[in-house]
């Protein structure tokens, strides 16, 4: 088994390693294709972006720890990459092998202080989840309380910025970003930032309380796990064992249930975004939970992403207009949040299709089992690539584009059948 934490000069040598391969892929497909014709230059250019995304996650996915959480938060940023790359990263998500229990013992020993058989009356030696910088297992304290502990493998938290370094350097060669360097610095910078946060479980922990004393003052359906502050530090982090069922068996309950939990997460992104202004940015379906009184059980904290009023202004203007299909303030929305490169581009039969596919979940009697708005999209995506390039990915909306589009296929999984017309007018307050 690959190691999870290897020294910094092996970690260094592999990435260069990989870095070389790239450039030398790229240098190999200029000078092959010197005399080709346009749609040869397209077709070698796809299959050397699928060979460089394979490259890059084969590299990232055996190394483990903190350089393959960079490739994983790459990869929910895969609109600034070529479909070939996104697509082949995009494994990275998948769950990583466990590491032995020997290390995890010593991690959590070193972290609290105390012998594992002291914090804990019982401690599952198999973790029930493996991740690429942690594992969490189960266990129950003193007075029997069940627990999950999460631990972070050993010195994964010890050379991120080299290791996102390197995997914007290999990035670079190939000119694979589809944007500026000025953006690029913006959004690896908020890639940083991310990891940060993500391998600081005392920030996981401070986020667990704030939006489970918000939910729990709104809805106590929305369940979210207790934090043991005493049994948690940096790398340890220890919770009330919150159980439920995934979302394959809450997709087999009746549509009356299905359609409260949907509703339940709709209001609960909503309230987030628009009153508490921070979210919960991981909307994986393993994220989430359900039971059959109706409550929605979210976990994993570590991605969280804040916005600033103004920011927030944006997003209520936006909504407003769309619902009045206003074009042209829709246009001056986008600018504002720096999606669009300037407005009046982009033509205005084209914003009014795209307006109707995207308000059709939201404002109609919808049945997102069918799906037709993704349907439809897909068509319209086709009509409207010659314009692409008016658009851009935005700092400012990337998380929370992912966050929406994957709640939407949550609702898809769940077989959703409703209309969200009144929880848009409850959710979305007037410009003040």
């Amino acid at each position: 088994m690959a190691k999870h934490a290897s020294s910094p000069g092996r970690r260094f040598m592999k990435l260069a390693g990989m870095t070389a391969s790239i450039a030398g892929k790229a240098v190999s497909n200029s000078i092959r294709n010197l005399n080709a014709d346009e749609e040869q230059k397209n077709a070698a250019k796809s299959q050397m972006f699928q060979d460089i995304g394979l490259k890059i996650a084969d590299t990232l996915g055996e190394m483990k720890g903190a350089v393959m959480k960079v490739g994983q938060i790459a990869s929910q940023y895969k609109d600034i990459f070529p479909p070939e790359v996104a697509k082949a990263i995009a494994k990275l998500q998948r769950q990583a092998p466990p590491m032995p229990f020997e290390q995890i013992q010593q991690q959590v020993e070193r972290e609290l202080g105390r012998p594992l058989k002291e914090l804990f009356a019982e401690f599952d030696p198999q973790p029930f989840a493996a991740a690429s910088i942690g594992q969490v297992h189960q266990a129950r304290l003193a007075d029997g309380t069940a627990v999950v502990v999460k631990v972070q493998y050993p010195g994964v938290d010890e050379a991120c910025e080299s290791d996102l370094k390197q995997v914007r350097l290999a990035l670079r060669l190939t000119g694979m970003l589809k944007i500026d360097r000025k953006l690029q610095d913006q959004l690896f910078a908020e890639i940083q930032e991310s990891l940060n946060a993500e391998l600081n479980y005392q920030i996981e922990a401070q986020n667990l309380q704030v939006f489970r004393t918000f939910h729990s003052q709104i809805d106590p359906h929305i369940i979210i796990p207790q934090v043991y502050t005493e049994l948690s530090s940096r790398r340890v982090l220890t919770l009330s064992q919150e159980l439920g069922e995934n979302i394959e068996t809450a997709s087999t309950w009746s549509q009356e249930l299905r359609n409260t939990l949907g509703r339940r997460l709709f209001r609960a992104l909503g309230q987030e975004i628009f009153y508490l202004k921070r979210f919960h940015c991981d909307p994986h379906p393993g994220n989430f939970a359900f039971r059959e009184d109706g409550s929605v059980i979210i976990y994993d904290f570590g991605g969280v992403k804040d916005l600033s009023p103004q920011i927030v202004q944006h997003y209520i203007d936006l909504v407003h207009a769309a619902r009045r299909g206003d074009i042209t303030s829709i246009d001056e929305g986008l600018l504002a949040l720096k999606s669009i490169t300037e407005t009046g581009k982009f033509p205005e039969e084209l914003y009014s299709a795209w307006l109707e596919v995207l308000m059709r979940p939201l404002v109609t009697d919808y049945d997102f089992a069918e799906n037709s708005a993704h349907h439809d999209g897909v068509i319209l995506a086709k009509k409207s690539l010659s314009y692409w390039d008016v658009f851009k990915p935005s700092p400012d909306t990337l998380m929370l584009n992912r966050t929406i589009s994957g709640h939407y296929w949550n609702l898809i999984h769940l077989k959703v059948k409703d209309n969200y017309s009144d929880l848009l007018e409850e959710l979305v307050p007037t410009k003040t």
